[in-house]
């Protein structure tokens, strides 16, 4: 997967945000902290993986299904931006 080598450093970032948010909903759970905050902290990690998950559809659909040899002008890159937009959004 040489889209995700390529971007390794941000993915690994996001990884790693994403690791201390589901620790911060851990030590929230084992400290009794209200459920308003617990509930935040859930929909704050679900948003960082959605993102992340975004990010390497991403990169999957320009890599794998697109390939460098398809135009972005084209209708498959039309069609391939316009999945790209709809995945980004469903997932927000």
């Amino acid at each position: 997967m040489a889209h995700t080598q390529s971007n390794q450093a941000r993915l690994l970032h996001r990884v790693r945000r994403l690791r201390g948010q589901i620790d911060a909903v851990e030590r929230a759970l084992a400290s009794q902290s209200s459920c308003e905050s617990v509930l935040q902290l859930i929909a704050a990690s679900r948003g960082a993986i959605n993102a992340l998950m975004a990010e390497v559809l991403e990169g999957h659909i320009r890599s794998h299904v697109l390939g460098p040899r398809v135009r972005p002008a084209s209708e498959q890159g039309q069609a391939a931006e316009l999945l790209i937009e709809l995945v980004d959004r469903y997932l927000k």
